[in-house]
């Protein structure tokens, strides 16, 4: 007998042992099993009534229970205790011929390869929407009966899914059990901390079709793609006028609706967005950090100093499409483009005259109410209009802001520096700033 033999008989006995071995493990394990459930079997004859008809008494036994021998929990049958088994084991022996994901159970396995096939079976008889599961349906199935059968503990707000009031009586709470393990930021929803990683990550899958701009979230690639589409599904139902954002919708709401949620809790002024409440703050610690490095001017905010810059730059990068008229500010071409489209959607309640933007119909309305808010602060006069006030106010201080490039001569208004420049320089290339 060669040496290639006797190797191969010596691995053949071997495999053979392990077989036994693997055999004898098996049947032990059966044996353990039986015992448990004969002694649960026992258990439960012997905790039965006495009393009880030999009928029932025989139906109950025909109910053999199956108990794991992990967690104690009684199963019906033995499939469903092989199944149950696998928590303990994490044997996982189905696999998605799609991809690398593998399940305990195999129905997991057929909901899970939907994602790939794209199969929805379960579909609403309502509107005709379609879901992968049947869990998935019955919860779509609240919006047409309307039912919120859970309600808040805390307030009177009620819900269709217990999973969002959970989530919404978090508010009340406090609690915010999701924590970025970079930063230590807290969270009441999962789904938010996951977008939030994306700050420490970089990550911006999702581009732009039309340009080569990326975003971290879909649902910000989905609002900048309606810059290029033109897109804008928001519509007031009180004007008509649409946007691109719900955000900006609510927002212009309240023109309509005359709420102003935010209040400054210094002096009580409201404000309808919570920007113009976070500028309106500066005046009260006057932070004004941003200076002019032309004229030595501050401001409260980066943005206002950069547009100010416009004045000595003459840069006008805004431009009409229509007429080619240029403008340094943006709010300034829009309201400019009504001119052309003859949008005039601010009316007045009391006379009924229109207005191209909301700021034009309030300072009009101040005629019919007589409201003066702007008070000087060097005497007692009082204006309806900001503007006003602040051409009042170089009487006291003397400033004279507008300068005449031709003669050096200054001006307090750049009407008067306008009429000057026409009446005295009219044929020389004299051009006024601002100083």
């Amino acid at each position: 007998m060669t040496d290639v033999s006797r190797y191969r008989d010596r691995e053949q006995i071997k495999k053979k042992k392990e077989e036994n071995i693997s055999l004898m493990k098996v049947k032990e394990e059966r044996q353990d099993l039986n015992e448990v459930e004969e002694k649960h079997q026992d258990q439960k004859d012997h905790d039965l009534n006495t009393g009880e008809k030999s009928k029932d008494l025989k139906k109950r036994r025909a109910k053999k229970s199956f108990t794991c021998t992990q967690c104690g929990k009684s199963l019906t049958n033995k499939p469903s205790l092989e199944r149950h088994m696998r928590v303990h084991t994490g044997e996982r022996p189905y696999k998605c011929s799609h991809c690398d994901k593998r399940f305990s159970q195999s129905r997991d396995l057929i909901t899970h390869e939907r994602i790939h096939t794209g199969e929805k079976p379960y579909t609403c008889d309502q509107c005709g929407k379609s879901f992968t599961q049947k869990v998935n349906l019955k919860k779509h199935m609240i919006i047409h009966t309307g039912e919120k059968p859970s309600k808040c503990s805390h307030c009177d707000k009620t819900f269709s899914q217990s999973g969002y009031l959970k989530t919404h009586e978090r508010i009340h709470t406090g609690e915010k059990p999701y924590t970025c393990d970079q930063c230590g930021k807290s969270f009441t929803q999962k789904v938010n901390l996951k977008k939030h990683m994306i700050i420490h990550t970089g990550e911006k899958p999702s581009k732009c079709s039309h340009c080569d701009k990326t975003f971290s979230q879909s649902g910000y690639l989905k609002t900048h793609e309606r810059i290029h589409t033109g897109e804008k599904p928001y519509t007031c139902d009180q004007c008509g006028k649409s946007f691109t954002q719900k955000v900006n919708l609510t927002a212009h709401m309240r023109i309509h609706t005359g709420e102003k949620p935010f209040t400054c809790d210094q002096c009580g002024k409201s404000f309808t967005h919570s920007a113009n409440l976070k500028d309106h703050m500066n005046i009260h610690t006057r932070e004004k950090q941003h200076a002019c490095d032309q004229c030595g001017k501050t401001f409260l905010r980066a943005p206002d100093l950069k547009k100010h810059l416009r004045v000595h730059t003459k840069e006008k990068p805004h431009s009409c499409f229509l007429c080619g008229k240029s403008f340094s500010f943006l709010q300034n071409l829009k309201v400019h483009q009504k001119i052309h489209t003859v949008m005039r959607e601010y009316m007045c309640c009391e006379c009924e005259k229109t207005f191209t933007s909301a700021k034009h119909l309030k300072q009009h309305q101040r005629i019919h109410t007589e409201e003066t808010p702007y008070e000087c602060s060097h005497c007692d006069k009082r204006f309806s209009d900001s503007g006003n006030l602040k051409t009042h106010k170089m009487i006291h201080t003397g400033e004279k802001p507008y300068h005449c490039a031709a003669c050096g001569k200054h001006f307090s208004r750049s009407s008067a520096l306008h009429s000057h420049t026409k009446n005295n320089h009219r044929n020389a290339d004299a051009r006024h700033t601002v100083m």
